[in-house]
């Protein structure tokens, strides 16, 4: 395009059309980290776990020595409930004890360490839920919130127009 700022309002004008999701990244263990200090059922206790959410699991610091050591699988239930990693769904192990699982399916997620550290506690089960309905609309009655709707349903077309009326300006004196 002959103007770089026409280029530029067009590009913001469909950025702002595209819906924004953004998951929660929960850091398991809180502060303690992907540890066998923790109890992982008490942690998840109260949590909600929604699809696009992350799992982060992070190795402490005084356990560095077991970075390398460390794996994180995602089992099945029945290995979840006796330790087993010898046939893991997935591997999210990736080294330096920075491990993430992305939840992108609503399933229960069976998640342990290998290696012995399950029996240790090291060990989370988690249900991943579809993401909850927004709230209901308010009221048509209200003539506020009607007024409010349609001026926010202009906005684009008004701001297009604009920038197609300031390129037009600018072709004519230049």
């Amino acid at each position: 395009m002959k103007h770089p700022s026409l280029s530029l309002l067009v590009f913001l004008s469909l950025v702002g059309l595209v819906p924004q999701v953004k998951g929660t990244r929960f850091i398991v263990g809180g502060n303690m980290g992907w540890s066998s200090a923790v109890n992982y059922t008490n942690w998840t206790s109260g949590k909600h776990f929604y699809l696009g959410d992350w799992l982060y699991l992070v190795v402490d610091e005084c356990f560095g020595c077991l970075r390398n050591q460390m794996n994180v699988l995602e089992v099945n239930k029945t290995d979840y409930e006796t330790c087993n990693s010898d046939h893991p769904l997935v591997n999210w192990t990736r080294g330096a004890g920075r491990d993430l699982i992305p939840l992108n399916v609503t399933k229960h997620y069976y998640i342990i360490s290998g290696k012995g550290f399950c029996f240790g506690g090291m060990k989370l089960a988690i249900n991943v839920h579809n993401l909850p309905p927004p709230p209901a609309a308010l009221s048509e009655k209200s003539d506020s919130s009607r007024l409010y709707q349609r001026s926010n349903f202009l906005v684009m077309p008004i701001a297009l127009a604009a920038g197609a009326l300031w390129d037009s300006l600018l072709r004519a004196v230049w």
